[in-house]
């Protein structure tokens, strides 16, 4: 089931979790709601800040410089420069750049997360950051730079350089210089006071935005997944007997549980096609079916895992050195990456998973000595080629997702003369995770098609009502192949349905209690 997206959401006082953000980010006109108390809280830690700045004392990041140059104290009149020279120095990211949607979620999520105080920024700061989400002054953020470690250093700095009016937007469709966007969008670059320059550079808010980008993906591909096995065990007309209640309710996984109990829901429908071999001596399929629930149940147990660790991150204060109430200050090492980077990590295993059952159940679909349908899911196989090759397409991709598989976060080379010497690699994890779903909706794409392909060399037998309105959604998109045709364009727009939440939509429109 999908989650409830709070529409009303209010940053600093409700809790933030993947769906919201994501869908927060992608509105073309997203109204953020604040909560007063919360800006009364950033003021307060603001002013402490500006307190210790001005003191005798020596605080990291405050009134010192930066990394292994901690040991530099900064006179007071510098201390303004010193945040303007850290961001212009750390927006040196490279590669191409990240979609808005993403870093506009970037936005949402470092306001929200200033907004728990702890950070020490001025109001002003925070309440720019808000108005260019609004208004979709986006930064331009190159992809790659960041080691995940001592914040997302160079891509959050990209973000910073656009506060401060300097660096490249995208604003109503065309790149611009940001003072120039921010004029039209009558707004004001700010100037960054002492920490306001760190407090934007650092945390996992850039690996934390495309992690949950890849969170809400997968989860549309989970559901996916399990109704286009569906399909195809129909158009192999497979044994429903591996779905049976008691069998999962011995194994206590709860996500194989709830994967048996979606094929039973979608196969409540009068089947004419599973009717039709009711008494036929078929005890078991191969594991591609058979072992749907358990593979597919898996990968959903990750998924929960998975989302429960970037949902907290997302309502964590994650820069560097963090303010509290006792009046201290606090140099510590939130800004690590690693819990989102294992959990990066663990996903995309899981998504390949997905995806290499899924290219076997196409495998079985253009078998005929196990699909009993003709060879490659073709009439006239011999001089039509049929689903011969998108299956190797599905290999392909398959196979290439086994090397995106290598974990980033066991990976780490010191940086910053060798002070930060742990890192996480957490956005390269995030960046293939998505990388890795994009590949496992096309290998359900080359599935469903094939699957539906099945179906029609079975009329007059119909599938189940919530089949056939599958079957006529992707029939819709592509039409059935009489006879040889380039499948591309039918595979990526399959795809992009897919992922775009098709199947979804025909779970809500058919009342369906899949999940």
């Amino acid at each position: 089931m999908k989650q409830a997206i709070n529409e009303k959401f209010c940053f600093g006082r409700d809790r933030l979790d993947t769906a919201n953000l994501v869908a927060l980010a992608k509105m073309s006109d997203t109204k953020i709601v604040s909560d007063e108390k919360a800006v009364d809280l950033v003021r307060r830690y603001r002013a402490l800040v500006e307190e210790k700045a001005y003191s005798d004392n020596t605080y990291y990041g405050i009134n010192t410089g930066f990394g292994s140059l901690s040991s530099v104290r900064i006179a007071k009149e510098q201390l303004q420069e010193l945040q303007q020279n850290l961001v212009r120095s750390h927006a040196c990211g490279v590669g191409k750049p990240l979609e808005n949607s993403i870093v506009k979620a970037i936005l949402l999520l470092r306001a929200h997360t200033f907004m728990l105080g702890h950070s020490g920024i001025s109001w002003d700061v925070v309440k720019l950051v808000m108005d260019m989400a609004e208004q979709n002054v986006i930064p331009v953020v190159p992809e790659q730079g960041s080691v995940g470690a001592s914040g997302d250093l160079a891509p959050l700095a990209h973000i910073a350089l656009s506060l401060i009016g300097e660096g490249q937007v995208s604003y109503k469709g065309e790149f611009c210089e940001a003072g120039v966007a921010l004029k039209k969008a009558g707004l004001k670059p700010v100037s960054l006071g002492p920490k306001e320059g760190l407090s934007l550079i650092n945390g996992t808010h850039f690996m934390s935005a495309i992690a949950s980008f890849a969170v809400e993906e997968a989860a549309i591909l989970l559901r996916a997944a399990d109704v286009i096995c569906a399909v195809s065990l129909d158009a192999v007309r497979g044994t429903m007997r591996a779905f049976d209640e008691r069998v999962h309710s011995i194994r206590r996984q709860d996500g194989q549980s709830v994967v048996a109990k979606n094929i039973r829901e979608i196969f409540s429908d009068k089947d004419d096609i599973m009717e039709s071999h009711v008494d036929c001596n078929r005890v078991q399929d191969p594991y591609s079916f058979r072992c749907t629930a358990q593979v597919h149940g898996a990968s959903r147990d990750a998924h929960t895992y998975v989302k429960n660790i970037v949902d907290n991150e997302l309502n964590s204060v994650t820069d560097n050195p963090l303010a509290f109430d006792d009046g201290d200050i606090i140099s510590g090492g939130n800004f690590h990456g690693q819990p989102v980077a294992m959990a990066m990590d663990f996903l995309g295993i899981a998504l390949a998973e997905l995806g290499s059952i899924s290219e076997q159940r196409t495998m079985k679909l253009t078998n005929s000595q196990l699909s009993g349908l003709p060879p490659f899911i073709t009439q006239n196989s011999g001089l039509n080629s049929g689903y011969m090759i998108p299956h190797v397409v599905a290999a392909s991709l398959v196979s290439e997702n086994k090397i995106l598989t290598h974990p980033a976060c066991v990976d780490t080379i010191p940086t910053s003369a060798d002070m930060e010497d742990h890192v996480s690699m957490g956005p390269i994890a995030a960046r293939k995770a998505r990388k890795i779903a994009s590949h496992v909706s096309k290998i359900l794409a080359i599935e469903l098609l094939a699957g539906c392909q099945g179906l029609d060399l079975l009329v007059p037998l119909k599938p189940g009502v919530f089949l056939q309105k599958v079957f006529s959604e992707v029939r819709a998109i592509s039409p059935y192949m009489e006879s040889d045709r380039s499948l591309h364009n039918d595979i990526e727009k399959v795809s992009k349905w897919v992922l775009g939440g098709g199947i979804d939509r025909v779970i809500e429109s058919e009342s369906k209690d899949i999940f």
